[in-house]
């Protein structure tokens, strides 16, 4: 495996998508480069070879991986073609597309996509690991919004959890406990979860869809905070339009006792808190908790948990009765403020090199066997 980018990766991206002519999504593009330019990314079965073994074991084949990608985003030109490339809906979210608009309802395992007049709730569903992301959640994930996104009668996105049935918040519903580090320590997460993730599902939520034909399209999203939101749940707050959580939830990055960076909430959690209480938040694990004066800067409302159903009806019907034409178009003026693409590609190449190394450290597994009794614990 090579252990230096020794070919110009802006000319290996020109021969991998013909000049820009075609988009390649971020896992087709590190497979074809593996193909391509033998031993400068693992292949699809080191791949699977490497998958197999716990995170300990592994070989650091993935570090190749965030070095392309890093020096691909790095520069301008297929930076931001990568970027919009991932912006494009899925596959399988075109096929399921018509029966969706029929039905009001997609049940995609891992989520589930519910039109509710002019809501498109989607639930995350991971109950025995209290709604965590991993490996079997983000594609299910990515298509839900995606749903959501192409259907012309949904105004307003709604993330919400399910209901979940691990012993100490059963039958209640959870936001998200952040990403499965049962999986994590396992070995079953690649380190391509946390950039296709990123530039996937979450950059869809903040920057909308652009099809391959017809205009870019992009919606208002809810969050409806129950129980709490930890880590890449927590991340979610940073890029919707209003958080609705209950009171008591926490709401926390433990980046520090992990080991990882915790998404683009560098780049974005200063906007909210202020840097110096970032800072806290992802060096030294500050949490807050809703209901609190200080967690009014991440929570638009704070509602007892019997309130929440009203609370997101009222909350729809206020975003969508001045039309959603000027929502989007005021929507679209504060991002572009806040963070040009220019800045969230160059991030996310600054990202994808160092989360690779975060990933692959041996204090990672530490971290895991210290905070989280990874050791004992089973699938």
């Amino acid at each position: 495996m090579a252990t230096s980018i020794d070919v110009d990766p802006g000319e290996l991206y020109d021969r991998l998508t013909d000049g820009g002519r075609q988009s390649l999504r971020l896992e087709e593009l590190v497979y074809q480069a593996a193909e391509l330019m033998p031993g400068l990314v693992p292949t699809r079965s080191e791949m699977e070879a490497e998958r197999g073994r716990a995170l300990v074991d592994k070989h650091g084949l993935e570090r190749a991986q965030g070095r392309l990608i890093a020096e691909i985003l790095m520069r301008p030109e297929p930076g931001r073609h990568l970027v919009r490339a991932m912006l494009r809906p899925t596959r399988q979210a075109l096929e399921r597309l018509d029966g969706f608009r029929a039905t009001g309802e997609a049940d995609l395992g891992e989520a589930r996509v519910i039109r509710d007049g002019r809501a498109g709730i989607l639930e995350l569903r991971n109950p025995r690991h209290l709604n965590a992301e991993d490996g079997a959640t983000l594609g299910p994930t990515e298509v839900a919004v995606d749903l959501i996104l192409l259907d012309p009668e949904i105004e307003v996105g709604v993330l919400r959890g399910d209901v979940v049935d691990h012993p100490r918040h059963a039958g209640e519903r959870v936001f998200g406990s952040g990403i499965n580090l049962t999986h994590l320590y396992q070995g079953r997460i690649d380190f391509l979860f946390y950039v296709v993730r990123d530039l996937g599902f979450v950059n869809k939520i903040y920057r909308g869809l652009i099809p391959d034909d017809g205009e870019p399209t992009e919606k208002l999203w809810i969050a409806a905070v129950e129980k709490f939101a930890i880590g890449g749940a927590c991340q979610l707050l940073h890029v919707v339009d209003h958080v609705i959580a209950t009171h008591g939830s926490r709401l926390f990055l433990p980046a520090r006792k992990e080991g990882i960076i915790p998404g683009a909430s560098p780049l974005r959690l200063p906007r909210f808190v202020g840097d110096r209480a970032a800072r806290q938040a992802i060096l030294s694990g500050r949490e807050w908790t809703a209901g609190e004066p200080d967690a009014d800067l991440l929570c638009d409302e704070v509602v007892p948990a019997e309130d929440m159903d009203r609370a997101i009806a009222a909350r729809v019907q206020a975003l969508t009765g001045s039309g959603l034409v000027s929502a989007a178009a005021n929507r679209r003026a504060l991002r572009i403020g806040a963070e040009p693409l220019d800045s969230f590609r160059e991030y996310m190449a600054l990202y994808s090199r160092e989360q690779a190394d975060c990933h692959l450290s041996p204090a990672l597994v530490r971290n895991l066997e210290r905070y989280w009794n990874a050791r004992e614990r089973s699938v």
